[in-house]
């Protein structure tokens, strides 16, 4: 199908139903097997289009990956910022973090199941994408720490393992929730909240659990 004749349109307008198109053919083919023409049917738009936007599938499929992981972060970091209270900032983030892979289904295929099986400058991208998030979560625990005493006069390193913890549990969350459709972004996110909110303030408070032999490390 050729976009010959068809109104044009402006260019970012173009740039993201072509995007629109990668996202939905990357996500039920996978990177490797998705060709460029069913992309371009799809956005209706001639093939060479494609190429003269993007330069090449795998152009498409980064710049595929950078905008589903920019909505991510700025989805995460937009609803925290609406929260007066460290947990009221952990709820709202999760949950727009959950909604996002609820709403955007073949997004999050493509950000979290096809786009980490790359290498090259694909994977470059998904690390980049990946450290935006963390940084995001690892800002929004520092914030919930700065007026909590123990973490805060500890430094950044309890920050960020509270963070890699908590990214680590919701991506593998992401694959629990597809495999059980029936439970809510909110559902999951208040399932997290309750498994690791306790926890994590009295990590904030100063609170640490020892092993029965006093081994010092486990207070390092």
């Amino acid at each position: 199908m050729s976009g010959t004749g068809r109104r044009r349109l402006p260019r970012q307008v173009r740039e993201q139903q072509i995007i629109d198109a990668g996202v939905r053919v990357f996500s039920k083919r996978g990177y490797h097997a998705a060709v460029v023409d069913e992309i371009a049917e799809l956005a209706d738009i001639s093939k060479p289009m494609v190429y003269l936007y993007f330069g090449s599938k795998e152009g498409l499929f980064i710049a595929c990956i950078r905008r589903e992981g920019e909505r991510l972060t700025r989805g995460f970091q937009e609803a925290a910022s609406a929260g007066k209270s460290a947990d009221e900032q952990l709820w709202a983030g999760l949950s727009a973090f959950f909604g996002y892979v609820a709403a955007t289904r073949d997004g999050w295929v493509v950000l979290y199941r096809q786009a980490p099986e790359q290498g090259g400058e694909i994977a470059a991208e998904v690390r980049r994408q990946r450290e935006a998030v963390m940084a995001a979560v690892v800002e929004l625990v520092r914030s919930g720490a700065s007026g909590s005493g123990a973490l805060a006069e500890r430094g950044g390193r309890d920050a960020e393992f509270v963070a890699h913890a908590l990214v680590g549990a919701a991506d593998s969350l992401t694959g629990w929730m597809a495999d059980h459709p029936g439970e809510t972004p909110d559902k999951v996110t208040l399932r997290l909240m309750n498994m690791v909110w306790v926890g994590m303030r009295n990590v904030l408070d100063g609170e640490v659990w020892v092993p029965p032999d006093g081994d010092s490390a486990a207070g390092e």
